[in-house]
């Protein structure tokens, strides 16, 4: 199994449907489509051949193994398709759902909650840049040089240069970036995350999916925001 897959097995992923799935996405991504998750249904009894969702950043998959496991079904909706995203947690298990423009309603049941908070989580972030793109503003291409005319340039002897430069010691600053958890960060008039709503957090996570498509946060930073919101959800 290819090494950038083995991610998904960390959420009780049956490890023979993620082989079995990933063995065949090679040949369904499209040009610069990535996988962001994959969700396998659990149910309470012995499932040999579980259905399967694959959510990448252009669309969702809907994989249904069929003639015992020897072939399967592939069923997507790209996200300007989809109207909106929901998950119901159930006592065994959870159902990941989702409606289409054209009133069409598609679900998966017995996710594990975990799992499904997971493709949740990643399908509200998808459709609010679908629906809320960032604009990144075009960087200044021209720079305006000036030149002082040739008859007001100083002309300083090289040995006064040279005596001057001994003076002044080079250094170099340096910077250190150091970040803190969201815990430690909260100011004294913002509710802490404990205190937020589902809703809340998803939105709140929104935005530092925003800052760090604008360059703002660092790629592990963002991660740390995510783990530690994910956690109260």
């Amino acid at each position: 199994m290819k090494e950038q897959f083995k991610k998904f097995l960390n959420e009780e992923q049956d490890p023979k449907a993620i082989e079995k799935i990933t063995s065949k996405l090679n040949d369904l991504l499209m040009k610069g489509e990535e996988v962001g998750y994959i969700a396998v249904q659990k149910k309470p009894a012995i499932t040999v051949f579980p259905d399967s969702i694959v959510l990448t950043n252009k669309r969702i998959i809907i994989c249904k193994p069929k003639n015992l496991g020897l072939s399967m079904d592939f069923t997507d909706y790209t996200w300007d398709d989809i109207a909106g995203a929901f998950v119901k947690e159930n006592i065994l298990g959870s159902e990941f759902s989702f409606n289409t423009n054209t009133d069409l309603s598609i679900s998966i049941d017995y996710i594990p909650k975990i799992q499904a908070r997971k493709i949740y989580t990643y399908a509200k972030e998808q459709l609010d840049l679908f629906k809320n793109p960032v604009t990144i503003p075009a960087p200044v291409s021209e720079i305006i040089q000036t030149e002082e005319p040739e008859d007001t340039v100083e002309e300083v002897e090289t040995e006064e240069v040279t005596n001057f430069a001994e003076i002044i010691p080079a250094t170099t600053p340096s910077y250190t970036e150091t970040f803190e958890p969201i815990s430690q960060t909260q100011s004294t008039g913002e509710r802490k995350l404990s205190e937020l709503s589902k809703e809340e957090l998803f939105d709140k996570l929104q935005n530092y999916k925003k800052l760090l498509d604008n360059g703002l946060i660092l790629q592990g930073e963002y991660d740390t925001y995510k783990k530690e919101i994910l956690s109260y959800m």
